[in-house]
């Protein structure tokens, strides 16, 4: 598949995004983090911005952008249309929540039913962003069970490293949330890992002889291209990334997205460092992390193939 840039920074920041809310209101309802009004707008200002971006980016990848709307209505069959239903709603229970947090100080009754609702929001959305890919079976490299919960862990991850940098910057206990970034970061590592080998040692389903119902006669081979030139379908599902470059871009994102962040907030967690050490560091952490996930979701992208290419000389897919 061609990685369309809209898209990566969509389920990246907004991943990210989601992450830190979820993480945010559970913890502050869990009395973890003080509900202070310059951290509030801090955590919410960086969420909501995250939420956003990737929200409004992701129209970019869409042919007649002002029809967006009109995923809404499919919500009953369309796990597209369920994310977009479920991530417009969750601004209302986290506006309300935020509004209890920054304005008036109290997380209390009524308030800390929006935060509920607010972190089960977040989960469902980014949730429902992994089950748009895991449902397309005309792509065996989505279609597989560790597609959506490696979306969790990544955003679980993402959003912890990112609240490990902010309560840093304002000087207020991290240690909880260094740890939930750990946890995150091991389990999003261990499932991708899985997925990398999943979709490596899987045998091809998917071939011209299958696809054509000619297997019967024997190999099938195209005689000439279907078209001329390049179209819309050769240029965004068959695109193909080579062997040696996937093999080294996995290490860097391995390197960058994993590694370095688990090494900089275990260091962290710890040392006794001073507040600049442990500021740079939980800087330094989520930096690695945010260039490691950009070349993590260009991959996953680019590895997969679409069934429809083996009417454009594909063997299989």
């Amino acid at each position: 598949m061609h990685p369309a840039y809209s898209v990566i920074l969509f389920t990246t920041a907004s991943g990210a995004g989601y992450g830190l809310l979820a993480l945010v209101s559970l913890l502050a309802l869990l009395g973890v983090i003080p509900p202070e009004r310059w951290l509030g707008v801090a955590l919410f200002g960086i969420a909501f911005f995250l939420v956003t971006l990737g929200l409004l980016s992701s129209t970019f990848h869409l042919g007649r952008p002002e029809r967006a709307w009109r995923a809404f209505s499919q919500w009953r069959s369309s796990w597209l249309s369920r994310e977009g239903v479920i991530a417009a709603f969750t601004y209302i229970p986290a506006g309300l929540f935020a509004l209890g947090w920054v304005v008036f100080g109290n997380i209390s009754p009524p308030w800390n039913i929006a935060g509920w609702l607010t972190c089960l929001c977040a989960i469902a959305t980014v949730w429902c962003t992994g089950m748009i890919y895991a449902s397309l079976k005309t792509i065996p490299q989505w279609h597989q069970p560790l597609v959506a919960p490696l979306y969790l862990f990544l955003a679980v991850a993402s959003g912890g490293v990112l609240l490990n940098m902010v309560l840093r910057l304002f000087d207020r206990p991290a240690d909880i949330a260094g740890g939930i970034a750990l946890a995150g970061l091991a389990g999003a590592f261990l499932t991708k890992f899985l997925y990398w080998r999943s979709i490596d040692t899987a045998s091809d389903t998917h071939t011209a002889e299958q696809a054509t119902g000619l297997g019967t006669f024997g190999k099938v081979r195209q005689l000439e291209p279907p078209h001329s030139q390049p179209n819309y379908v050769m240029r965004e599902m068959g695109f193909t990334v080579a062997r040696k470059h996937a093999v080294r871009l996995r290490f860097l994102a391995v390197l960058f997205g994993f590694v370095l962040p688990i090494a900089a907030t275990t260091f962290v967690l710890a040392l006794d460092a001073s507040v600049g050490l442990s500021i740079a560091t939980s800087v330094l952490a989520f930096t690695s992390m945010a260039i490691g996930m950009i070349i993590e979701r260009w991959l996953f992208f680019a590895e997969a193939r679409h069934v429809v290419t083996l009417y454009y000389g594909a063997q299989t897919a």
